[in-house]
């Protein structure tokens, strides 16, 4: 392979732009189709872009996207010799530890060695589920999730045998809601959760937190479809303020921007307090929006087979809700049709992901970022 396929690691990216008014772009390429287009737009606007799939969507049973890491891997690599950008991550979107159970850390570890073997960069530990609601301090409430993030962190640490890698943890469960709304990380608990884990010498660069975004597309009551405006911006740059007053070097990675208009995107998120922003479903939004038009047929079963599969465990939703909040679990059912689609149906997917990324390059602020994560790596 040549010199364009190799990932850099995500701690290059995360560390050389801390400090600069912008956010780097992370997609979770469910269908593979979408990353020439992502990356030709970067290269050309020399921006650093990550790529990244999240355990339920690629794993050692492939998830819902019928990827594992090798292949995920191997589909990146591929294009990235065929475009020729050399600035690109592949990261391990929410390694998701649920209970911190014995089993559930083996089976963690066995993964995060395939992610490692198939040459990932970056990684994501994910245990907020793990939460003690009986905890009379907010280091008790999080101990369950300080003990799984250390175990996995260090167990990454020693795989990757003094290679550079990005590190990402996670405090707040994304998109949890009580009787009051979305639960929003507050201060102290970044604060709490980052200092418990520098003491036991885990130091991640990118913190994503519960600041009320929620993952993938966003209905309202009646189940329309609605802008993803509910990201709090005064809480998340309060959030950065206690870090900062704390001395702790970590900045936001800002999850569920699907559906979140743009233009807010480039007035009003702090740019380089959120350093990462991850944009999952809109692509495969983009993939079913060109099947519409190039792929009637093959769309059609797509859809009614999401439909018949999920009315019955869902009779209230509208059928355009069931079809946005779990088609994604079709991908699996018809990747072979997915992936055997004709060249123009390809080309016209990755002329729309160019023209969309150029547009979310823009409204993160990254282009020309390249230069000074280039330089970094020299």
């Amino acid at each position: 392979m040549d010199k364009h396929s190799k990932p850099i690691p995500g701690s290059v990216i995360f560390k050389s732009l801390n400090g600069h008014k912008s956010i780097t772009m992370a997609i979770n390429p469910r269908i593979l189709h979408v990353v020439r287009g992502v990356m030709r737009a970067a290269k050309d606007i020399d921006a650093p872009i990550i790529f990244e799939l999240a355990r339920s969507e690629c794993n050692l049973d492939k998830g819902y996207t019928g990827l594992t890491p090798q292949t995920f891997s191997k589909g990146l690599h591929e294009a990235a010799n065929d475009v020729g950008h050399d600035l690109w991550v592949i990261h391990a979107d929410h390694i998701g530890i649920k209970t911190g159970s014995d089993d559930e850390i083996e089976a963690t570890k066995e993964l995060i060695s395939a992610h490692i073997e198939a040459g990932y960069t970056s990684f994501a530990i994910d245990a907020s589920h793990i939460y003690n609601f009986e905890g009379k301090t907010t280091r008790e409430e999080l101990e369950g999730n300080i003990k799984a993030t250390t175990t996995i962190a260090k167990f990454i640490e020693e795989r990757m045998q003094g290679q550079g890698f990005g590190l990402e943890v996670e405090v707040g469960e994304i998109g949890k809601e009580d009787a009051q709304g979305r639960v929003l990380t507050t201060p102290e608990e970044a604060v709490a959760y980052i200092q418990a884990l520098n003491e036991n010498g885990v130091y991640p660069q990118v913190l994503a937190i519960a600041n009320g975004s929620a993952h993938g597309n966003v209905y309202d009551e009646q189940g329309n479809p609605i802008e993803q405006v509910s990201i709090d911006i005064a809480q998340t740059k309060a959030v950065v303020a206690a870090l900062r007053k704390a001395n702790l070097a970590v900045n936001i990675a800002q999850h569920g921007i699907t559906g979140t208009p743009r233009e807010l995107i480039n007035s009003q998120f702090p740019k380089g307090d959120i350093i990462k922003g991850n944009v999952g479903t809109f692509w495969m939004n983009l993939v079913w929006d060109v099947y519409k038009v190039h792929q009637p047929e093959l769309y059609k079963k797509i859809y009614d087979w999401t439909i018949g599969y999920f009315r019955p465990k869902m009779p209230d939703m509208q059928d355009h809700q069931i079809f946005g909040t779990y088609s994604k679990f079709a991908i699996s059912e018809f990747f072979d049709e997915i992936y055997a689609v004709d060249e123009s149906t390809v080309r016209a997917i990755e002329a729309y992901a160019y023209a969309e990324s150029l547009t979310f390059f823009r409204a993160f602020n990254s282009e020309g970022t390249g230069s000074i994560v280039r330089a970094a790596l020299k």
